[in-house]
């Protein structure tokens, strides 16, 4: 795994080992910031990286021109991971990280705020479930994203993309059994 564009391409990423965390492959990433640099730019943004992970989302955003982040996870292995990612590429100035669940992590997210780019890439149980559905609904009803931002949810190729209340559906691209669906705010 490594970061695919931007001012620290190709820097490896470092993963927990085993199979509790699924970090978004290099491909799918790649493919993601391709269709981001259509639509928007990332210059000056703020990101929300949810279900972080190894933090690889926030990461490339960052690298590819982003100037914040907020990375939130649960799991000690992965923000042992996280910690060694932005350690190595030197972001520490650029990255605060939230140690814990996302659904009670809104205080601590809210002092970031706002968002003008969100990564979910929840456990994909989450979205079948509703679980993921209602921490972002949540967190879209409290102000944390700014009027215009974009929300990327990462989940299974099978599942249906989920209505997000507060915000439109825009696309959904499968890459192999990996599916990502773009929502948007409506500016006020």
């Amino acid at each position: 795994m490594r970061i695919t564009g931007g001012v620290h391409r190709s820097r490896p990423l470092r993963a927990p080992s085993g199979d509790r965390t699924r970090p978004t492959s290099d491909r799918v990433r790649e493919a993601l910031f391709g269709i981001l640099a259509g639509q928007r730019t990332l210059e000056g943004a703020r990101v929300l990286d949810l279900y972080a992970g190894t933090g690889s989302l926030a990461l490339e955003a960052l690298s590819r021109g982003a100037t914040w982040a907020t990375l939130v996870e649960r799991s000690r292995p992965a923000l042992a991971a996280i910690a060694a990612n932005v350690a190595a590429l030197r972001l520490e100035a650029h990255v605060r990280v939230v140690s814990g669940i996302v659904e009670r992590s809104r205080p601590s997210i809210a002092r970031d705020a706002p968002f003008d780019l969100v990564f979910a890439d929840p456990p994909y149980a989450f979205v079948t479930s509703g679980e993921a559905v209602h921490a972002l609904a949540s967190l879209v009803s409290s102000g944390v994203l700014a009027a215009d931002a974009l929300l990327v949810l990462e989940h299974g190729k099978d599942d249906a993309s989920p209505a997000i209340p507060g915000l439109s559906l825009t696309d959904t691209r499968r890459y192999g059994d990996t599916a990502i669906t773009l929502y948007v705010g409506t500016p006020s």
